[in-house]
């Protein structure tokens, strides 16, 4: 499956970006969906998640600011972030599962929050 994702760019603190990621392709089998982010010198971390039966999980760190969902139609997973801080700068990144184990990630796009 590609994944092409939308929705970055630059905001200032206390903003609001909706991301986009698109499957497509080999689509079949398609479970979770996720977001994750890299800040520079920091490690990849999941921001949120949603598996198929729409169980969403969160990063403590956005939670309540942050809203992960899907549209199985379009095959499409988007994160609302509300209540941005400088902090929540760092590429996103999509990623969907297939068959509980075959992993997708997208191309990345960028997120920066000025203070």
């Amino acid at each position: 499956v590609q994944l092409q994702a939308f929705g970055g760019g630059l905001v200032q603190a206390g903003g609001s970006l909706r991301l986009s990621c698109a499957a497509c392709g080999r689509i079949f089998g398609i479970g979770a969906m996720g977001w994750y982010r890299q800040a520079p010198g920091k490690q990849r971390e999941l921001v949120a998640r949603v598996s198929s039966d729409g169980t969403t999980n969160y990063a403590d760190s956005v939670k309540a600011r942050f809203t992960i969902s899907r549209d199985n139609a379009k095959n499409t997973v988007y994160l609302q972030m509300n209540s941005l801080k400088p902090e929540d700068t760092a590429v996103y990144y999509c990623k969907t599962r297939q068959y509980g184990r075959i992993d997708s990630w997208g191309q990345g796009t960028p997120v920066t929050v000025s203070s």
